[in-house]
């Protein structure tokens, strides 16, 4: 089974009547059968995404023949995305290697620069038919070793947005409408206003970044208002993260590892479950 870009992903989850996708995190490949187990048991497309970080640890290639894989087995219509990555040589590699969609990170950058390199990845893309997303303001918290302090975040424009998507047709974009990366002890305040306003002058798939400290009520509001991607990592890595450690704390040394394992990844598997059940 081939992968799917963003675009074609998102068709078949229209036609499956679900508003957004879901973009999870993928830590480890220890994660990945849930993943699948969450979505075949949803009826839901799979779209994960991988960090720099994450695909420099286990490899761009690997990733790519073992999502294929297991999208053919699970016959899971899924897209492989790399996130956040503001280095244009990775994401060559990451396309080269049979990622079906990327993102370019330019939100640090100034205006004219982020798309001028928007556009440089996406004539790149274009020649694999892979989906790209970028992203415009700066969102808060931090994420695989990038963090934005509460003072530096800064929210994307109505005005801004429109020349970005006019001047890139990029595939979907990120936008910084009050969530917060990493957040999972507090609620963000999403400005549903604002959101609206850059649906309306842009008709492109907008992203929504920082999903776990999104209410669930907040969450529906924003799919409604133009959100049709959204992100969700910190969430399933606590969830993991939680499991493992008591079940290694209490295992002997010559249990087997799996033992360990099994509960952190039905975590997950409910933690996706949950999620996307939000997103029809």
């Amino acid at each position: 089974m081939k992968l799917y870009n963003f675009n074609e992903l998102l068709s078949v989850a229209k036609a499956r009547d679900f508003k957004a996708i879901g973009s999870f995190n993928l830590h480890c490949l220890e994660m990945l059968p849930a993943f699948f187990k969450a979505a075949k048991s949803m009826h839901s497309p799979l779209m994960i995404q991988i960090s720099t970080g994450t695909a420099e640890y286990l490899g761009y290639r690997l990733l790519v023949d073992s999502v294929r894989s297991l999208a053919q087995s699970e016959d899971v219509p899924t897209c492989l995305h790399l996130d956040h990555c503001s280095d244009i040589a990775s994401i060559e590699t990451a396309i080269d290697a049979g990622f079906s969609s990327v993102m370019y990170d330019g939100s640090h950058l100034e205006m004219d620069e982020n798309i001028a390199n928007t556009r440089r990845v996406i004539d790149i893309a274009r020649q694999h038919n892979v989906s790209v997303e970028a992203e415009l303001g700066a969102i808060g918290g931090s994420e695989d070793g990038k963090a934005v302090a509460e003072e530096d975040i800064c929210f994307t424009t109505v005005e801004d947005a429109k020349r970005f998507v006019d001047e890139t047709g990029v595939d979907m974009l990120a936008v910084s409408v009050g969530t917060v990366h990493g957040l999972y002890t507090g609620k963000a305040h999403i400005q549903h206003q604002r959101l609206a306003e850059i649906t309306a002058a842009t008709g492109t798939p907008l992203v929504l970044h920082g999903g776990t400290g999104v209410s669930d009520e907040d969450m529906r509001l924003a799919v409604a208002g133009g959100i049709e991607k959204v992100n969700v990592g910190t969430e399933m890595n606590v969830q993991w993260v939680d499991r493992c450690k008591q079940t290694f704390e209490k295992g002997k040394v010559n249990d087997s590892v799996r033992k360990f394992l099994i509960p952190a990844n039905n975590a997950v598997t409910q933690v996706l479950t949950e999620k996307i059940g939000l997103f029809k």
